[in-house]
């Protein structure tokens, strides 16, 4: 029951929205649609952008996984850079760095470094799904101004 009261209260808000924008001129929906259009593209790009970031921290924590399953001692190739990696040796697969950004390394455990990973998913995760409803309301709106733009012009527009 409560989501058919959110159902009808977003109808209405968007049945004013609508009625608003009825009443403004070209020149302004024009403006709405193109405004509202940019804010969807910059939302799509962060919302790619936090797809790549939680790629990258689920790799990185099932390399912690990874690693914490080696013994002591073992071989392995270490990454300087993307296509970079020169031997080591494993020292101690207890204690790992964890980037946390701009630079920035802190020594952890590695249930801790694991939990930090988690942590940040979790959190781009959040933020990914409240994106998409703002990118989901944008959307709507430039649709609307568009529809209605598109009417107005249909209107103005010389019949022969």
């Amino acid at each position: 029951m409560a989501s058919s009261k959110g159902g009808v209260a977003t109808s209405t808000a968007a049945a004013a929205r609508a009625s608003d924008m009825e009443k403004m001129s070209v020149e302004q929906l024009k403006g709405i649609k193109e405004q509202t259009d940019l804010e969807v593209n910059l939302l799509h790009d962060s919302l790619n952008n936090i797809k790549t970031a939680t790629g990258r921290l689920e790799v990185a924590a099932t390399s912690l996984k990874d690693l914490s399953l080696r013994p002591q001692g073992k071989k392995m190739l270490v990454p300087l850079t993307a296509s970079l990696y020169v031997p080591g040796t494993l020292d101690d697969a207890d204690r790992v760095l964890v980037d946390i950004g701009t630079g920035y390394f802190v020594e952890k455990t590695m249930n801790e470094g694991q939990d930090y990973c988690e942590s940040k998913i979790n959190l781009l995760k959040c933020n990914f799904d409240q994106l998409i409803e703002v990118a989901t309301k944008k959307r709507t709106v430039a649709d609307e101004a568009g529809a209605i733009l598109q009417a107005k012009l249909r209107q103005l527009a010389p019949t022969d």
